[in-house]
């Protein structure tokens, strides 16, 4: 069995970043847009609740993590304190949610080349970054750190730099488009009222989808007793800096109900104040931080079927190794489903994103609701906790009756109601494939 076990090859600053740039994907560049025009400068209020919910959920994934590191993360968990069935519930809709969110990071990543390309087949561009991206990920897992660290890097500077330089603009620039009083003069806090901003949360939850990616590396990570907490520990800054204060200057840049929704905020709103350089900067940023979602996105598929076939909930093929020590076949695997992208982006370029958009987000919220309820009896079992919940446990209560608000809230929305009905037949679909593979 010593083959098929994964090198311990990140190292400290490679779970930093990733923890760090987790939190920064198509949800922040691209998402946001739409957030903003639901609930207009309200929307900050919704990112610090939002925030402070999944800061809750990576806690309770946490204890577990640093109790037991683990490829299989929060399915593992659900195997070990639940049973077989949950962790394979639990395991394969998160494998689920990762080649959905792959195949949404690669759509976007096509989507963003049309503001120096805008009659470029997004086909060809998404089968190009397959290519090199299932290359890397077939690397030794280093690797993927590596470029992790300096793409997660790239990001992180890139809107501290706009936040400063924001704020330059904004103090010392000021114009009658351009200055503070944004927040205020176009309406009211609520621009859309309770109903906009309540609907805003769904935007809000997808933004956070990633941050529970620290717990699967824990189990390739030096020293994870130590990395997971300091990673985690640092959800809240990410959440202040990277969501809350760049949402600020972007309103205070430009009139918030003036903004284009259906586009990268970033981008439109230093079009539009004239500021075309950074514009285009910005432009690949958010390539950037695609990409690196997607990169995640193929190493979670992986890591997770190589965990289901460790419980037998999977082939065992896909715990085949190769000479990197990486699951090849668990990644190959997922490639050929993420393929699916290249068609559908062939077929419907134009309709493609908005459809994905809202599964992914249903699957995550599946995903928290798991760790949270995989939590309790974890806690029931589990005896010297190092690394506790804070609150707990009506921290846990909290953050499930938000996410079943959520879900709710999707059900009267008409672009995410299709997801909320997809749901329960995925799920349904999964209980036949778990009953059926006992007759296997």
């Amino acid at each position: 069995m010593t083959n098929n076990k994964l090198l311990h090859g990140l190292k400290t600053r490679h779970i930093l970043m990733i923890a760090l740039g987790s939190a920064i994907g198509t949800g922040l560049f691209f998402g946001t847009g739409e957030s903003i025009g639901l609930t207009g400068p309200s929307i900050l209020l919704a990112y610090l609740i939002g925030g402070i919910i999944m800061y809750w959920v990576i806690r309770a994934l946490g204890e577990m993590t640093v109790h037991e590191p683990h490829p299989g993360s929060f399915s593992y968990y659900a195997y070990k304190y639940i049973g077989n069935f949950a962790g394979f519930i639990s395991g394969w809709n998160y494998w689920f949610l990762y080649i959905i969110v792959s195949m949404l990071e690669l759509t976007a990543t096509a989507m963003l080349f049309d503001y120096w390309f805008p009659n470029s087949q997004h086909w060809t561009i998404t089968l190009i970054v397959l290519v090199i991206f299932t290359l890397i990920n077939l690397n030794k897992v280093n690797i993927f750190g590596e470029f992790e660290f300096w793409f997660a890097g790239i990001k992180v500077v890139t809107i501290i730099s706009m936040i400063i330089f924001g704020f330059y603009l904004i103090i010392f620039m000021p114009t009658d488009k351009s200055n503070i009083a944004n927040i205020w003069s176009h309406g009211n806090f609520f621009g859309n009222g309770l109903k906009g901003f309540l609907l805003s949360f769904v935007v809000v939850v997808f933004s956070f989808g990633g941050t529970e990616l620290v717990g699967i590396t824990a189990a390739e990570a030096d020293d994870p007793q130590k990395n997971i907490p300091l990673a985690i520990n640092g959800v809240i800054f990410r959440i202040l800096i990277f969501y809350i204060l760049t949402l600020f200057i972007i309103m205070c840049l430009y009139p918030w109900n003036m903004i284009n929704h259906h586009t990268s905020p970033f981008v439109d709103v230093f079009i539009k104040i004239g500021i075309h350089k950074a514009a285009m900067l910005m432009n690949i940023i958010a390539i950037t931080a695609a990409l690196s979602s997607f990169n995640s996105g193929i190493y979670a598929t992986g890591r997770m079927l190589y965990n289901l076939s460790e419980q037998g909930n999977a082939p065992k093929i896909l715990l085949k190794l190769n000479h990197n020590k990486v699951p090849n076949v668990a990644i190959l695997t997922s490639i050929l489903c993420i393929f699916l992208t290249v068609v559908l982006n062939y077929l419907y370029p134009k309709q493609i994103f908005a459809v994905l958009l809202s599964l992914a987000t249903v699957a995550a919220i599946v995903n928290w609701i798991a760790i949270l309820i995989t939590q309790f009896a974890f806690r029931k079992k589990a005896t010297n906790i190092q690394y506790k919940m804070p609150l707990y446990p009506y921290s846990s209560y909290i953050a499930l009756i938000f996410f079943i608000t959520i879900i709710i809230a999707m059900s009267n929305m008409e672009s995410m109601k299709t997801a909320v009905y997809i749901a329960p037949i995925w799920l349904c679909c999964l209980v036949i494939s778990y009953k059926a593979s006992k007759y296997i």
